[in-house]
């Protein structure tokens, strides 16, 4: 397998938590999101990848090569083709209690302080850096509340119970994404035990950001 990412990009970190979980290993290729007015915009990456997102995971081990793109569904993808280490309960409804509070991260909080959109709110519509702080920090304090309630409703140690989850994979890339840019976390305990309790945790830790090999 090959993981094409960026090593401070949330999503690509997710999976590689992911991978560290389950003891996968995959050869890491890096997609610099900002040098050269940003690697994923190049006609070859555009091959792989037309949304010009990271990451995009490539497993050669199938008859017809697999080019998957969006973390989460790659996440998905690696959860039902090496059951062990299991991201998700066994139990239908817990399941899907995982899932929204991962969703709740992912396709909620992420994508409107995503790179992009920081980018396009400066560079085309003028918002100054400090207006940019602001939306940035709403966002994340609207959804941390959201989730700060369930996780008051399903946690134990981790934000399902005491296995790690993808929620729990989703989250660590969020606040480590929070704590970057000064987002008071003050009102989110729960938000900030499980991300101590996870970052204890060698598959969290390698996967951190600063330890990848295009790190800079």
């Amino acid at each position: 397998m090959k993981l094409y990412g960026y090593w401070r990009s949330s999503a690509a970190y997710r999976v590689r938590i992911a991978l560290n979980l389950k003891q996968l290993s995959a050869e890491q290729i890096s997609v610099h999101l900002v040098k050269n007015g940003g690697e994923q915009h190049s006609q070859a990456y555009d091959r792989l990848n037309p949304q010009h997102l990271v990451p995009t995971l490539l497993d050669e081990g199938q008859e017809d090569e697999l080019n998957l793109s969006q973390s989460l569904a790659i996440i998905e993808y690696l959860e039902e083709k090496y059951p062990q280490e299991a991201l998700l309960p066994s139990n239908i409804e817990h399941r899907a209690i995982v899932r929204s509070m991962a969703q709740a991260i992912a396709c909620e909080i992420h994508p409107l302080d995503n790179l992009r959109v920081l980018q396009y709110l400066v560079n085309d519509m003028g918002v100054s850096e400090a207006d940019k702080m602001r939306w940035y920090h709403h966002w994340i304090i609207v959804g941390f509340t959201a989730l700060e309630a369930q996780l008051s409703q399903y946690s134990g140690r981790y934000c399902f119970g005491d296995t790690p989850t993808l929620a729990d994979i989703c989250l660590v890339p969020q606040v480590y994404n929070a704590k970057r840019f000064n987002v008071p976390l003050d009102d989110f305990p729960n938000i900030v035990r499980i991300d101590q309790t996870c970052n204890q945790l060698a598959p969290f830790v390698d996967a951190a950001p600063e330890r990848q090999h295009d790190a800079s």
